[in-house]
């Protein structure tokens, strides 16, 4: 198998072919190592505070300045981190990502415009 997807004679892609392509795998392995542990992460961290929350009260509503407490704190730290998780994940896929995805993009392009 050539890592260039190609197109029949009627010019359809091969969409299993180009799935199952080292390029495309490629693609996916590297997304999902970026992905899941970034996913798994949050999830823990959102997990902590919703416990916090229900089980930790005393702890949650420490003040730590005038009528800001921890539980407050967290809170925000929540959308502070989906806000930063967004931001890499942008960064990440425009540097990994996209570079591959255009290659295949183009090959799948030039494999139908050849047929």
């Amino acid at each position: 198998m050539t890592d260039h997807p190609t197109a029949d004679s009627a010019g359809a892609i091969d969409y299993i072919a180009v799935e199952e392509s080292p390029r495309f795998r490629e693609l996916k392995k590297t997304q999902r190592s970026f992905i899941f542990p970034l996913a798994a992460f949050f999830l823990i961290w959102y997990f902590v505070y919703v416990l916090l929350a229900a089980f930790a009260v005393d702890f949650m509503s420490q003040r730590v300045w005038g009528d800001i407490t921890v539980g407050l704190l967290m809170g925000l730290g929540q959308f502070v981190t989906t806000f930063a998780i967004t931001m890499g994940y942008v960064a990440f896929a425009n540097r990994k990502l996209d570079p591959i995805a255009t290659e295949i993009r183009e090959g799948l392009e030039k494999a139908q415009g050849d047929a």
